[in-house]
């Protein structure tokens, strides 16, 4: 079954901007959304209801500067586990579901979330000196690198 007709184009021409491709965009962003857990080694289906908080990286001679995204986490509800290169930060928001007694809720788009997010770093982190700081919804990591921790360069015969 022929479902082009000869001497015609299936293709359309490109048009930034235009509904397909605004459109286009939002399929897209829904995919990359949805499968982020898997890339980022995340559970995927299990973990539907996790949200992965979004964070600045960066390096210098001694150490990793993290600042994550928490907006209305407590840090009683948050934990940071370093093992050697590897750093693990999860926790949980509640507030969104606490109702005072009497409370008929109207609209609600907002609901507890629990979060986790893995990542390895180039070199090992000194777990002994490293500290944590959540301040105005944003968390602070100052992960020292481990001295005498750097990749061995191995010559080649």
């Amino acid at each position: 079954m022929n479902l082009v007709r000869r001497g015609s184009t299936p293709l359309s021409a490109y048009r930034p901007g235009s509904v397909e491709d605004q459109f286009g965009r939002l399929v897209e962003s829904m995919f990359e959304d949805f499968f982020a857990p898997l890339a980022q080694g995340g559970g995927g289906l299990r973990d539907s209801g996790a949200a992965m908080p979004r964070l600045d990286m960066s390096e210098t001679e001694q150490a990793y500067e993290i600042q994550a995204d928490m907006p209305g986490v407590d840090k009683e509800d948050l934990k940071v586990a370093i093992d050697h290169q590897r750093v693990t930060i999860e926790g949980e928001c509640r507030k969104a579901n606490e109702r005072r007694e009497g409370e008929n809720v109207v609209y609600s788009e907002r609901s507890a979330r629990k979060f986790m997010r893995s990542f390895t770093l180039p070199t090992e982190v000194d777990d002994t000196a490293a500290q944590a700081k959540l301040e105005n919804g944003v968390l602070h990591l100052t992960l020292p690198k481990k001295q005498g921790s750097e990749a061995r360069r191995l010559t080649i015969q």
